[in-house]
């Protein structure tokens, strides 16, 4: 597979606290509600040095304060990537707004940015012999640089290693530190996520989220 490395500009970004009367002002009190219990989630987290534990409850906790919505319905728009507050506000999101959030959550609570990748798949509907599949992204987790990778998916409640997901087919991953093309791409696929990428930083330093 061929890396494709971003700006390192974007590898060292973080999240910044913000007040309750900015999240409101923002998005209103739903985002709030949801940002609270989220701030309560890295309060209780932060005392768990256990990573697993910490992958754990952050794909709980997104799977159960999101609604599962496309893009088209929720945001008028064939794909819009939201920002982990805009998600809260909505209190819903696509799979790229489940795996969005999950990434910020995890990176806020110290797992290392070569731990995680967002990865865009093609998911058998109904299981591994369906000929039906859709575009869809995930969140691995790599525990080692060579470990059989975690996968954390909107659709399932559950966390289950790469090997056990045969409805899923991997096509392209990436975090901040870059791209892995397979060779099932599309041409312009990886090139469009970058720049889809950096529109969702910029829309995140607008909010004043991350500095």
């Amino acid at each position: 597979m061929l890396a494709v490395l971003l700006l390192p500009a974007l590898a060292g970004l973080v999240l910044a606290e913000l007040s309750a009367e900015r999240v409101q002002q923002l998005y209103g009190i739903q985002a709030l509600r949801v940002y609270r219990d989220w701030q309560q989630l890295l309060l209780q987290l932060r005392r768990d040095g256990n990573e697993i534990n910490r992958i754990q409850s952050v794909n709980q906790f997104f799977n159960q304060k999101l609604k599962y919505i496309e893009d088209a319905e929720l945001w008028r728009q064939a794909d819009y990537w939201a920002t982990p507050l805009e998600s809260m506000a909505k209190g819903a999101g696509d799979c790229e707004d489940f795996a969005l959030a999950k990434y910020f959550t995890l990176r806020e609570l110290g797992v290392a940015p070569q731990k995680l990748r967002m990865v865009y798949v093609r998911a058998r509907i109904g299981g591994p012999a369906s000929p039906i599949t859709q575009a869809h992204m995930v969140l691995t987790y790599y525990a080692e640089p060579t470990a059989e990778p975690l996968v954390l998916d909107s659709l399932i409640s559950g966390i289950k290693p790469a090997s056990q997901r045969g409805d899923l087919q991997p096509v392209f991953s990436f975090n901040a530190d870059g791209i892995w093309v397979g060779a099932g791409a599309a041409p312009n696929s990886s090139v469009d996520r970058l720049t889809r990428w950096r529109q969702l930083i910029d829309k995140m330093k607008a909010e004043g989220f991350i500095t």
